[in-house]
């Protein structure tokens, strides 16, 4: 299906990260008085009137907070321009005309592409008046908006979509992509990592740490297959954020890890693990994510063995012992498919459940073998098991005393079920009930009135 790339573009600090946020209708892209936040594409698929178009937002052209990447900037704006159904350009009502808003006007004239001009921030009626003065930048009717108020922003899309080719932009029910973030200390080579996935330049590669600050979301295609990867800022250590643009770009981390499938650990091999790598992964379990250890750069470590290597990540990593490792070189596109079909592998994992019997099978087993400390002169006992749900697995495990169930005991479980079911690279969840908090209804009351016995004794 067709579907329309809408691309926002303008001089710096006029809104256009504020603009993509209020017609979303959720924060995507940082916003900041700091001119130059936004670097990379960022994009957003947008559902209007029964209409689904790609709405992207893009950095400002102008840029100069750092001159080393003002070029690598620039060739994102041009990219979005090339690609673009449609140019949405945001100028500033407050500021008026400025003598960079007359140099994009004068790019955007020699693309003769179609173009809304957007005057944001006219939070007040006097400003509607104060549009008129834009005309004289000669891109038609200038449309007045105030991304933070709202105002304008059903008109607008109403606009946008009317637009559109002639062509069938429908949303279609499709499959859902697997999403998968991207996660590592700065400079570990994410933004290379997904160029490679997409096979053009994407996000902005550069040796200065720090460069992505915003989660980007990007599809790529691998074998006819469709994926979403999120590229996300790189996180350092808390006492060395500089600003706020850095404090949100972690939470962003965060919450990319969140509404991902698989995470992606990207491990720099010629730098040590660092505690910003212990802080991710730590995070990561938390979230009961799978996550897939990627060593980056490995054609950089010199005379390492990769089984040391191995036992080097599990003993500074040790909550993810269990996760696989993947040693990859973004560069030559070494391992990248096959990093990639082990992220499906684990995915599935994740999606797996497995039958009450099979699973109470392999706990009696495992209980047998080793049962939870006593507390006092209080026996454990676990009565029934049943998965609940997926992704994570979660099982419920009835018992006559949660309090006898630790942590110490959980991983145990966990341990014993990834051996026997096919679980074995991901998180599993656990919820300790008391019997006595069963319904007399319920499908697990029914199953003791059955078999009146205990499965595990």
């Amino acid at each position: 299906m067709f579907l329309p790339i809408v691309a926002i573009v303008g001089r710096p600090n006029v809104g256009k990260s504020s603009l993509l946020n209020c017609l979303a209708n959720k924060r995507i892209s940082i916003v900041d008085p700091t001119s130059g936040v936004t670097r990379d594409r960022v994009s957003v698929e947008i559902e209007h009137e029964e209409a689904l178009f790609e709405l992207m937002d893009t950095g400002g052209i102008g840029i100069t907070d750092n001159e080393d990447i003002a070029h690598e900037v620039d060739v994102q704006i041009e990219i979005a321009i090339q690609k673009a159904s449609l140019i949405l350009f945001v100028v500033d009502v407050r500021d008026g005309i400025a003598p960079l808003d007359v140099k994009v006007a004068e790019r955007l004239r020699k693309i003769k592409k179609p173009l809304l001009l957007i005057v944001n921030k006219c939070d007040a009626e006097k400003y509607d008046f104060q549009t008129s003065e834009f005309f004289k930048l000669g891109l038609g009717e200038p449309i007045p908006v105030s991304a933070l108020q709202r105002y304008g922003r059903v008109e607008l899309l109403d606009k946008i979509v009317s637009m559109f080719p002639e062509v069938d932009t429908t949303p279609v029910q499709t499959e859902p992509l697997m999403k998968i973030a991207i996660v590592g200390k700065r400079n570990a080579g994410k933004s290379t990592l997904i160029n490679t996935l997409v096979q053009e330049e994407r996000v902005i590669v550069s040796e200065i740490p720090g460069t992505t600050r915003d989660s980007v979301d990007v599809k790529f295609e691998i074998e006819g297959k469709e994926f979403i990867a999120i590229d996300t800022a790189g996180v350092r250590k808390k006492k060395n954020i500089q600003d706020s643009i850095e404090f949100y770009g972690m939470a962003r981390v965060e919450r990319s890890i969140r509404r991902a499938d698989i995470v992606i650990l990207l491990i720099d091999a010629p730098r040590e693990i660092s505690q910003v790598d212990k802080k991710i992964s730590d995070y990561i379990k938390t979230q009961y994510k799978p996550c897939l250890l990627v060593v980056s750069k490995w054609d950089l470590a010199e005379e390492v063995e990769v089984e040391e290597f191995i036992k080097y990540v599990h003993a500074r990593l040790p909550g993810l012992g269990f996760a696989p490792l993947s040693f990859i070189s973004s560069f030559s596109g070494e391992n990248i498919i096959e990093t990639i079909e082990l992220a499906q592998e684990m995915f599935q994992q994740a999606n797996t459940r497995v039958s009450t019997a099979e699973l109470n099978a392999v706990l009696e087993k495992a209980f047998i073998r080793r049962s939870p400390t006593k507390r006092k002169t209080k026996v454990s006992k676990v009565y029934y098991a049943t998965q609940v749900s997926v992704c994570p697995p979660t099982f419920v495990l009835f018992v006559n005393d949660k309090r006898l169930f630790n942590s110490d005991y959980e991983r145990y479980l966990s341990n014993q079920l990834r051996a026997k079911l096919p679980f074995s690279e991901i998180p599993l969840k656990f919820y300790f009930r008391p019997k006595a908090k069963l319904n007399k209804d319920s499908e697990e009351t029914r199953y003791f009135s059955n078999n009146k016995r205990q499965i595990l004794k």
